[in-house]
């Protein structure tokens, strides 16, 4: 069996270097020939014109505040990113949720010293938090001091993003997300449309607003189901949502036939958080954040993954470079946790998988048939 290891260091020695990947040069290169053009460009609210990251490929925020209590030290983290900056990631999405601040000021603490316009950065709002010496009960491991309260009123999205703002030490947010509010949000269960109509009278508006004003380029839902954002695109005006969970290699179906035709009626793009299912298809065993691996996914996961290996492949490369494939996805952002991972993320989306390998997949009813393949322009290859 081909390790995960072995299989990123011959990929990578065969793409060239990680820093200079085609995935994310071409992106790159955007940015700093032409950042006026692409990021200070005006935003407009036409289906055809609405703003999206410019790069397929980012970096997830939710590990570095540790995440399935899982600790990361500080010097672990800025290893991380750092790696990430190198191997040439220029988006990057965090949340005040994720470690009680911890991630942003994490980010925070590479980005305040990066040239703002070669970057995209994401974060998120619903949650104020307050300083408090008695830190709730959370899965974070070591979280900041905070206590954290539900606010998606207009003032406290005002007042996220300027705390946001602080803890990250930049000028400005591209791209700002509605957080957790979802049915599967354990604090709110099924009071989670009261929460919602707050946004659709606060929140939503707010950020349509701050729009309009130029203070953030485009906003969306950032949630793990598919109601909320339905939901949003009836009642207001976003652009770009992220989807956590909801297309991965496993489970993709409720996607295509329900999430992207959505958005793409109303020209709004997806941002794909945890295309892993939280680490399940690098195999871990845990799924998502339910702490439950459904029945028959560890079976699933196995039959792929002899699959994979018929081809020389690994499957969580595999992963990634499914989650690109629709072109409602502008951007795909696995998490990482240690020093390596990002530049090998980036490695794996310079494989080139046979078209064989996908065809076989659908032969033996382990993804849809209809499930877009990867091209090289969805790589970045």
């Amino acid at each position: 069996m081909i390790s995960r290891r072995k299989f990123v260091e011959k990929a990578a020695s065969s793409a060239a270097t990680f820093a200079v990947s085609p995935l994310l040069m071409s992106a790159t290169n955007v940015v700093q020939a032409s950042a006026s053009d692409k990021l200070s460009k005006p935003f407009y609210n036409s289906k055809a014109e609405k703003w999206k990251p410019p790069f397929k490929f980012g970096q997830g925020g939710a590990p570095l505040g540790g995440t399935n209590g899982l600790l990361v030290s500080d010097e672990e983290a800025r290893k991380t990113l750092e790696n990430a900056w190198e191997a040439g990631m220029r988006y990057y999405d965090t949340s005040p949720w994720y470690g009680l601040g911890l991630s942003e000021r994490r980010f925070g603490n590479l980005l305040h010293r990066k040239p703002r316009e070669e970057y995209v950065l994401s974060t998120k709002v619903g949650r104020i938090l307050t300083a408090s010496s008695k830190i709730p009960k959370t899965g974070w491991a070591q979280p900041d001091s905070f206590d954290y309260k539900y606010d998606y009123s207009a003032s406290a999205t005002r007042r996220s993003i300027e705390d946001s703002l602080q803890r990250l030490g930049i000028s400005s947010i591209d791209l700002v997300f509605i957080h957790d509010l979802s049915p599967d949000n354990g604090d709110m269960k099924n009071n989670w449309e009261e929460y919602f109509d707050q946004a659709a009278k606060g929140a939503m508006p707010e950020l349509v607003k701050m729009r309009e004003e130029g203070i953030i380029k485009a906003w969306g839902m950032g949630v793990n189901t598919l109601p909320p954002i339905l939901k949003a695109l009836e009642v207001s005006d976003p652009d770009v949502h992220l989807a956590a969970c909801q297309y991965t290699l496993l489970d993709h179906e409720e996607s295509l036939e329900k999430l992207f035709p959505a958005c793409e009626a109303k020209g709004n793009s997806i941002v794909v958080g945890s295309p892993l299912n939280n680490g399940f298809l690098a195999g871990e065993d845990r799924y998502n954040y339910s702490g439950k691996i459904p029945d028959g996914f560890k079976e699933k996961r196995a039959k792929m993954e002899k699959i994979a290996q018929s081809y020389k492949i690994d499957l969580r490369t595999a992963a990634l470079q499914f989650c690109s494939a629709p072109d409602t996805v502008a951007s795909v952002i696995p998490g990482a946790r240690k020093e390596n991972q990002p530049a090998e993320n980036v490695a794996s989306m310079q494989v080139k998988i046979p078209s064989d390998f996908w065809k076989e997949l659908k032969q033996e009813g382990l993804i849809a048939k209809n499930a877009p393949e990867p091209t090289e322009k969805s790589t970045g290859r």
